[in-house]
This record gives structure tokens, C-alpha cells and sequence, in this order.
């Protein structure tokens, strides 16, 4: 195989972009094989598009065609592990849209399957895992640049969202159609990188509001204090009703800090020495240099590192690195199984708030799942 023939499963805003990218050839090593939706507008949206590429209606019909090698899912969240299982049962390749899910048992179902066919791929379009600043960033905690993480601090409330983004369709901002806010349109990306980058947190305390600054039943401001297996903490804010925004991403270790700013300034600050060897020997007159705002030199060196971002090049390189995955046995960057570390950290910040105490991880599946339908049927 040289060409993946990739199919749409789901044609509105993203997947339309997909398409297009696809099309105007930026993928290498993959075409456009085929396109699905249930909604009759985009199949005349389709046609009038793309008249020689074949359209479906159905999902399932897609799949059985034989027009397709690989589907990407643009649907709602709670169908993207029945989808990747219907692909994966049939030897089709499935790149899942984010999340992978919206609670963790039905995410853990697809991850036991897909091992059943290690032969066929299986990813999921964590684009921001392809962001030279993340990689780089990944790699400087990897290579112990600033030692032992001690704290982590994520500010990320640049999802302003208006009311009228959400009065769109129905389904949006609701327990039923997206099974969540914020954590789960939103931030999915932040929650995966925090955990691909410092590891997953043992505990989380939440203070999360649902409706409080827009007309919806799920949440759009997030407060999460978390604590690491090692004793370092974080803390993790997002919101929609923020209209300036913030992006401030701080990981301190016991050897120096990085701080990133807007996703896209690196700032490294390296500790001359370890923390504590200096609190262990530095003198008092040093330690008043510093108090009263002397020279930083013996303190601490500082690198700065700026990157840019084009929209739409990480969702590429994604599409790229999937189907070299396919055609060549590149690894992937992003697999499948990956997508349940971010959908775990989202349900523990939610049953967390629903009963007001700390939540251990891995959470309890079968209460989240139970709470969750409480809101589903709540809602209706």
C-alpha cells in the first residue's frame, strides 16, 4: 500500500477541514477514499464538494464498502470507541478524534479490543503531541534538564466560547450529546500533555462550576488541585468565559523551572545547584543578596526558546504520521491506547466536584458511569 485511503466518518466543521487538507494533497501517503454523515445537508454539501467521492449515510455501509483503509471519527464524543471497534473488527485502520471517549470503562472496552488487532492501526488525533514546542518541552523533563518535578501549574482559560457557540446544536455543552464542558471539548489536548509531559497525577481535588458563565448544564470553570505519586503537586485552571485569556504552563524541579508562555516561548531557568543543596549551604549574606535583588548569575542561567504554530500543521503531521505508520511501520506519536489517560484525569475532576472530596486515581469506572447517567437523566 502507498496511498491510505482515509474516510470521514462525520463531515461538519473538522471534518470538512480534514477533507480539504486531504485533497489539496498535504497528507503524503494518503487520499480521500470516502464520506459519511447522517445529517442529508452535508451529503449535499458532499456532492456538491466532492461528487467522486463516495458518500454514506451510514457509518457502517462505509466500513463495508471497501472504498476506505482507515476512518477518522468527527462525531460526537460518546461514539468514538463504538466506532473504533466496528473499524477495528472489520481490519480498518481508526484514527479517533478527541477524546477518546467520555468515561473510562467504555474507553478501556476499545483499548482490550484494539490489542486483540495489534496488525491494524490505532491512534487518536493528538495533534498538540506533534508541536515542536511540546516535544521539545517532553524532552527537556525527559532528559532531567531541571531534575525531580516538584510542582506543575497550568493556566489555560483561552477557550472563550460565546453563548451562541453553544446554542448551535442541541447536543452541545450537554451530559447526553458531549458528556461534559470544557475538559471534554476543550481541554482534552491540555490533560493529555500534562500527562504525557509529568506523568499522571495519584489524587485530584476539584472546584468546578457547571453554567456559571454561560446557559448550559456542564461545566465551564475548572480549579484542580492535583498530587503526584512522589509527593510534587499541581494545579490545573480552564475555562470558557474568559475572553483575553491566559496560557501559562510553569514545572518547577528541584534543578530549575521551565515556564511556557502562550504555547509558544520555552523559558528554561537551571539552578547553578540543586535547591536544596543550596538551602542546605548558602550563606546568610547570600542569601540577603538575593532577598534585595542582587545579581541572579550564581543563582541560575537562563535559556529562551521561541517556536511558531500554522494552524492546521499539527492536525497534518498527525495524518502523516498515522499513514507512514500504515505504509512504512513508523511508530505512531500518538496511540490509541493513550487517549484513556486524559479521559481518566476528566472524570476524576468531575466526580471529584460532584461529591466535594479527593479523588484517587484510577477512579472507581462503574460510580463515575453511574453518576454520570444521573446527570444524563437529570438534563432530560
Amino acid at each position: 500500500m502507498t496511498n491510505v485511503r482515509m474516510g470521514i466518518i462525520g463531515v461538519g466543521a473538522q471534518g470538512a477541514a480534514y477533507a480539504q487538507f486531504i485533497t489539496e494533497g498535504k497528507v503524503k501517503n494518503m487520499v480521500l477514499g470516502a464520506l459519511s454523515d447522517a445529517d442529508p445537508a452535508r451529503k449535499q454539501w458532499a456532492t456538491d464538494n466532492y461528487p467522486d467521492v463516495p458518500f454514506f449515510d451510514n457509518y457502517i455501509d462505509m466500513l463495508d464498502s471497501g472504498t476506505v483503509d482507515a476512518v477518522v471519527t468527527c462525531v460526537p464524543h460518546f461514539l468514538h470507541p463504538e466506532i473504533g471497534i466496528a473499524a477495528l473488527q472489520r481490519d480498518i485502520h481508526a484514527l479517533l478524534e478527541k477524546p477518546a471517549g467520555v468515561y473510562t470503562k467504555q474507553v478501556r472496552e476499545l483499548n482490550e479490543y484494539a490489542k486483540t488487532k495489534p496488525e491494524v492501526a490505532f491512534g487518536i488525533m493528538f495533534n498538540q503531541r506533534t508541536n515542536p514546542l511540546y516535544q521539545k518541552l517532553k524532552q527537556l523533563i525527559d532528559d532531567g534538564e531541571i531534575g525531580d518535578i516538584r510542582r506543575t501549574n497550568w493556566m489555560i482559560t483561552t477557550w472563550w466560547r460565546p453563548q451562541g457557540y453553544y446554542d448551535q446544536s442541541a447536543w452541545r455543552a450537554t451530559w447526553k450529546g458531549e458528556g461534559g464542558g470544557v475538559l471534554v471539548n476543550q481541554a482534552p489536548h491540555q490533560l493529555d500533555l500534562l500527562q504525557w509531559i509529568a506523568g499522571m497525577p495519584s489524587k485530584v481535588y476539584s472546584n468546578v462550576k457547571y453554567g456559571y458563565q454561560r446557559n448550559i448544564s456542564v461545566e465551564d470553570e475548572v480549579t484542580v488541585m492535583m498530587e503526584y505519586a512522589n509527593g510534587a503537586t499541581g494545579v490545573f485552571v480552564t475555562c470558557t468565559h474568559d475572553i483575553v485569556g491566559t496560557d501559562r504552563f510553569e514545572i518547577l524541579g528541584d534543578k530549575g523551572k521551565i515556564v511556557v508562555d502562550d504555547s509558544k516561548k520555552i523559558t528554561i531557568k537551571r539552578l547553578t545547584k540543586p535547591e536544596r543543596e543550596m538551602s542546605d549551604t548558602m550563606s546568610m549574606a547570600d542569601v540577603m543578596n538575593i532577598f534585595m535583588g542582587g545579581k541572579s548569575d550564581d543563582i541560575y542561567s537562563e535559556e529562551v526558546i521561541e517556536f511558531e504554530s500554522v494552524w492546521g500543521a499539527q492536525h497534518i503531521a498527525v495524518f502523516e504520521n498515522f499513514a507512514a505508520h500504515i505504509v512504512e511501520g513508523s511508530p505512531l506519536l500518538a496511540p490509541g491506547s493513550d487517549g484513556i489517560h486524559g479521559v481518566a484525569l476528566a472524570n476524576a475532576i468531575h466526580l471529584s466536584s460532584w461529591f466535594n472530596k479527593e479523588v484517587e486515581l484510577p477512579i472507581d469506572e462503574e460510580l463515575y458511569l453511574s453518576e454520570l447517567n444521573k446527570k444524563i437523566a437529570a438534563e432530560q
